[in-house]
């Protein structure tokens, strides 16, 4: 699994200009099957992305399309996990 975090580097107006964009190419990647939830850091200072497993290039080259990236308002960095335990009800998190 991945966790991408996006942290905004230009003003929110300039962000929410992006934000149809930004959320069309969500859309596409959640209907693909390769994001699994995704949302805003509190404060509003950049975002979060779970991903599944996978080809790690692939992803990152992907994350470069993202017109948040595109524009230039932010950056996308990628950590990679192995879920060894988790909560019940969570249990699909550890086969992604």
């Amino acid at each position: 699994m991945f966790v991408i975090t996006l942290t905004y580097i230009r003003p929110l107006d300039e962000l929410d200009a992006l934000m149809p964009k930004h959320v069309a190419w969500l859309k596409k990647h959640y209907k693909s099957g390769l994001f699994i939830a995704s949302g805003r850091q509190v404060p509003r200072n950049g975002g979060v992305i779970l991903a599944r497993s996978g080809d790690r290039q692939a992803l990152e080259a992907i994350l470069q399309l993202d017109p948040f990236v595109k524009g230039g308002c932010a950056r996308a960095d990628v950590l990679e996990f192995a879920p060894s335990m988790t909560a019940r009800g969570a249990e699909v998190l550890k086969n992604m």
